[in-house]
């Protein structure tokens, strides 16, 4: 977690023209000035139309009214001088050219009316607006800001800045983690929903040699791994500290949501592009009208009145926070969610993907291999097999022995088996062993074809069919007689169906597996889990030679996978995802999308939410360009006068940004 100073200075660096800073518009009234302007303008405005039917003098509305210019002018000229130091010709400045103008033409209420209603507009938008930044900001007080700490073998408080790589740190039961570490000491379930978005909290347990240096290790497991900002549960737990706070995950988390704010979407480019032309056609157009006297019988006053009333119809302030807005809070309600989307560009690419191609080891499967079958041939009984089985393999380092060994345990209640002897590896073909005296062999078809054995057909039926579903069969033979057959295999996710099912019924149509494995075993997998086309046999590069073809083919094409050995071939697609982020550099460097839990089920909810996106946007930038489109040839015809196209125009900039703000309220939809 990066000290305030830091996090505080990370939160700044926004640009100037959509994402103001609260201290921007901040005063001698604190974050509200802006808005308490507004108010005391609207105020001195109503005061001198009120007194202008008293029969006072005309000089005392036409303070009031000046005063109000002061108010509700401050802020509109502080942005429009901004703007020109930038040499940009912005909406303030059409607002404020306005305003002169209608001051000229001696219509000073008018001219106070238009500063108000823009003046409050802006204050409302950017309470609006702050009220989606708070949700990337909150994530700023997540972790605490000290920790106790065990140095020397005392314990003592300290900021978390001062945290240094190999600290101990004590954490009380349900108290926040301060630091990223693993834990040494201690069972507890941490909530790790602010970070991954897990609903459900996760079971931490001590690693194994607490004196190892973690820090550098990249494949610590999860059940030992705590990230600063979560939740402990019920009970103490000693951490050891592997990042310094401003290298923590949710350091990085919010670093990179801030980065996102400014990366713009395509629509967003698009409403830029349209600024740059459309802004100088509107000072254009606003100039030829001020001569409008010269060709229609009317005095220039009225000319000038329409120009001026143009100009305000014409300013696109609602084009121009439509896309940030619904963009900001749809990074925020991604964090919020466990989701790291880096920007507007891939929140609303995503919202048009139709197809996703995945990596099959670790995405869609477990990534180790599980005893499923263990099939007694002659007379011999399960038990009996499943103790040979471990027996041989309990002294194997190999996967698979280690997967065999857990698996049979599990079947057998965990039962104490004495280890075999003279246990010699044949590489690439399995093991020999001797038990009570017998030779027994246990691998692959090749391990007994070597030697010459006649496999028996009722075995060698089983394997084939095994195989055919996509396990990794061994035989296992006692002396001269075949005893039974042990399959393993890469199991499915137990989510992975539910996932793809609830992505195809919100509209993915194309689901590819790309995978190492044999093209039998990718099609089985793909069977069991509903994945459309399965493409086994691939190298890395095929991998990325695949996704670059499915990427022209479908047009759209997003990559899933763990944003390690699978980055290059999320670079080539339009949206790379990656899956488990939390605490992986790479995969938060390499995807244009983090889960930062690895947990499947965050993808539908990343889709999801990218389509009401993309939706709100497409909403906000028609409506925005649809009031610009009808109260331009109002104002120039005259049907409408500076007064109701500001509050036309100012009521569809804050109806832009509250339904932007709808995204806030996006709910993951459960699926089964």
């Amino acid at each position: 977690m990066a000290t305030s100073k830091e996090t505080s200075e990370a939160r700044n660096q926004h640009s100037k023209k959509d994402q103001h800073d609260e201290s921007e518009h901040g005063g001698i009234f604190g974050k509200n000035t802006e808005l308490i302007f507004s108010i005391i303008c609207g105020v001195l405005l109503a005061t001198g139309y009120g007194l202008s039917y008293t029969g006072m003098q005309e000089n005392v509305s036409l303070g009031f009214y000046i005063a109000a210019y002061v108010f509700g002018g401050f802020y509109t000229l502080k942005d429009a001088i901004e703007a020109i130091r930038e040499r940009k010709f912005e909406i303030d400045s059409l607002m404020l050219l306005a305003a002169i103008g209608a001051a000229i033409l001696g219509e000073w209420a008018e001219g106070a009316l238009l500063l108000f209603l823009f003046s409050m507009g802006h204050a409302l938008e950017h309470f609006a607006m702050a009220k989606a930044r708070k949700s990337i900001e909150d994530l700023t007080n997540l972790a605490p800001p000290v920790a106790t700490v065990i140095r020397d073998g005392k314990e003592s408080e300290i900021g978390i800045e001062q945290l240094v790589i190999g600290d101990l740190i004590i954490v009380k039961p349900n108290s926040k983690i301060p630091a990223d570490g693993v834990v040494v000491k201690g069972h507890a379930s941490v909530n790790q929903a602010p970070i991954t978005g897990e609903s459900v909290p996760v079971d931490k347990s001590p690693v194994d040699d607490p004196e190892k240096d973690y820090s550098k290790d990249a494949s610590i497991k999860s059940e030992h791994r705590v990230f600063a900002g979560t939740i402990n549960g019920a009970a103490a737990l000693e951490i050891k500290v592997i990042k310094k706070s401003s290298d923590s995950t949710i350091s990085r988390l919010i670093e990179m949501v801030n980065q996102a704010e400014q990366q713009k979407s395509p629509t967003q480019l698009f409403t830029d592009r349209f600024e740059k032309y459309f802004v100088p056609s509107v000072v254009v157009l606003v100039a030829i009208l001020c001569f409008a006297y010269v060709v229609i019988d009317e005095p220039f006053s009225k000319s000038f009145y329409r120009a001026m009333s143009v100009l305000v119809a014409a300013s696109p302030c609602a084009l121009a926070i439509s896309t940030p807005s619904a963009v900001l809070s749809g990074v925020a309600r991604a964090a919020r969610g466990g989701v790291l989307i880096k920007g507007g560009r891939p929140l609303e690419d995503l919202g048009r993907i139709s197809s996703i191609a995945f990596d099959k080891t670790g995405t869609l499967t477990e990534g180790k291999p599980v005893l499923t079958n263990a099939l007694p041939l002659g007379d011999v009984s399960e038990e009996e097999l499943l103790t040979t089985a471990i027996a041989v393999e309990k002294l194997s380092d190999h996967p698979l022995a280690a997967a065999i060994v857990k698996g049979a345990s599990k079947k057998l209640g965990n039962n104490d088996v004495n280890a075999a002897d003279k246990v010699q590896a044949v590489t690439g073909k399995g093991v020999t062993a001797e038990l009570n005296g017998r030779k027994i062999s246990i691998g692959n078809k090749a391990l007994f074809e070597q030697d010459g054995h006649n496999i028996p057909d009722q075995a060698q039926e089983i394997v084939k069919r095994l195989e055919k579903e996509g396990h990794t069969s061994m035989l296992v033979k006692r002396d001269d007689e075949f005893i039974g057959i042990i399959s393993l295999m890469d199991v499915p996710r137990k989510e992975a169906k539910a996932v793809l099912d609830a992505l195809s019924s919100i509209g993915v149509k194309k689901m590819i597996m790309l995978t190492g494995d044999n093209q039998q075993v990718a099609e089985a997998v793909a069977k069991q889990i509903g994945i459309t086309d399965a493409m086994g046999n691939l190298m890395p590069e095929d991998k990325v030679k695949a996704v670059s073809e499915l990427d022209k083919s479908e047009n759209r094409v997003a990559m899933v996978g763990d944003g390690v050995n699978d980055a290059p071939a999320m670079a080539k697609s339009t949206v790379g995802i990656a899956m488990g982020a939390a605490g992986s550099d790479v995969a938060l460097e390499t995807a244009d999308i983090a889960l930062m839990g690895d947990k499947l089920e965050s993808l539908p909810f990343a889709i999801g939410l990218s389509r009401k996106s993309r939706k709100i946007i497409q909403q906000n930038l028609w409506f925005s360009l649809g009031v610009v489109a009808i109260l331009i040839p109002l104002t120039i015809s005259g049907i409408a006068s500076i007064g109701p196209a500001v509050m036309a125009h100012e009521g569809s900039t804050l109806l832009v940004v509250f339904n932007a703000l709808r995204l806030l309220a996006y709910k993951k939809k459960p699926f089964s």
